[in-house]
């Protein structure tokens, strides 16, 4: 599943340039132990991200701090349903990713370099990504856009920090980082998580070039080290829209998850290099069905504003709970954690 290791000139300098933290020296090589492609790279080589590189025996990330997209975004949008509603999270991501999927919403960042564009931020450090955080008086951090392990020592400083000023920490992954690589951010403060599980065995494999399992592996560690977990299935026409697909996953998420565990479904649209037709709504509303059907208690659509899926309903009586309009909240009936009609507790975290 690994792409031939690059050697290209070491010209990287700045601030950008940053030993890594995870990897292991193989006789003249080194593996990067960060995500599970656990590329072994040959001096001077790049690995899959093309975002590191060993350079004289050791590796060294080349996008520390390099940040291509900054915003403040309400935490429905991750989406994190609940997890602290209403609030806003300070987000950056950075460049490339460590997964081919040929549809992605977000190619121009994550198909990229720093070197290949002429946009982004540039260099911010993680004093300044919190400060800014604390001035415009956000409630948390959130590490999203493209794939947030690739900023894996920048995303560490930046959790510590905002522990120490009481916000909360999150990011939405695709979910491929190695068991080391998590700990090291549960560890760091990481408080919130919506993992993209993107398809069954055969559809990860075959479109994204990667290994299924290593995902629900980190699922099960985020649920067991009590980091609040939501998982997002963008269903596409064709690669994991089967009935069989959608059954599998919503099984799985309830015996290794719980029935608890918070589950979007997400229209598609063509971008990059997909063209198949956008998802119709009647095939997410069958999803919907079949994750119901499966006994999850909390199955949402998402990019279909308005849908009254979108909502939070109680399970036990089905009373309307909380009410959203695209990425707000229009009205929320809740009595605490309660289900004012019934008693039932809703989790969330507040």
């Amino acid at each position: 599943m690994g792409r031939e290791n690059k050697v290209e000139p070491q010209t990287e300098s700045g601030p950008g340039l940053r030993e890594g933290l995870l990897q292991e020296r193989v006789d003249s090589k080194v593996r990067c132990l960060t995500c599970e492609r656990r590329c072994l790279l040959p001096p001077g080589g790049t690995g899959w991200s093309r975002t590191r590189r060993n350079i004289d025996g050791v590796i060294y990330t080349l996008v520390y701090g390099l940040i291509s997209s900054l915003s403040a975004n309400p935490i429905e949008k991750k989406p994190l349903f609940h997890f602290f509603p209403k609030s806003f999270a300070l987000t950056a991501g950075t460049w490339s990713c460590n997964f081919a999927c040929p549809w992605c919403q977000n190619w121009e960042i994550s198909k990229s370099l720093p070197k290949d564009q002429n946009y982004g931020y540039g260099y911010i450090s993680p004093e300044e990504f919190i400060a800014l955080a604390k001035r415009y008086r956000r409630r948390g951090t959130s590490i999203s856009f493209n794939e947030p392990t690739l900023l894996l020592e920048w995303s560490l400083e930046v959790f510590r920090l905002a522990r120490r000023e009481g916000l909360y920490n999150t990011i939405v992954t695709n979910g491929y980082m190695t068991a080391e690589a998590l700990e090291l951010l549960i560890e760091a403060g990481l408080d919130g998580a919506n993992v993209d599980i993107k398809g069954d065995g055969k559809a990860v494999r075959e479109y994204c070039q990667a290994d299924v399992e290593p995902l629900w592996r980190n699922c099960r560690i985020l649920k067991e080290r009590g980091v609040h977990l939501e998982v997002t299935t963008l269903v596409i026409p064709g690669v994991n829209d089967d009935d069989r697909v959608i059954r599998s996953i919503a099984a799985r998420i309830r015996e290794e998850l719980g029935r608890e565990t918070p589950w979007h479904l997400t229209a598609y649209y063509p971008a990059c290099e997909f063209a198949a037709p956008p998802t119709p709504t009647a095939t997410l509303e069958r999803a919907y069905g079949l994750g119901k059907e499966a006994g999850l208690e909390f199955v949402y659509l998402g990019n279909v504003p308005g849908h009254r899926w979108e909502n939070t309903y109680c399970p036990q009586c089905g009373s309307l709970l909380i009410e959203r309009r695209g990425l707000s909240i229009a009205a929320s009936r809740l009595s605490g954690r309660r289900c004012p009609d019934c008693g039932r507790e809703i989790p969330l975290r507040t």
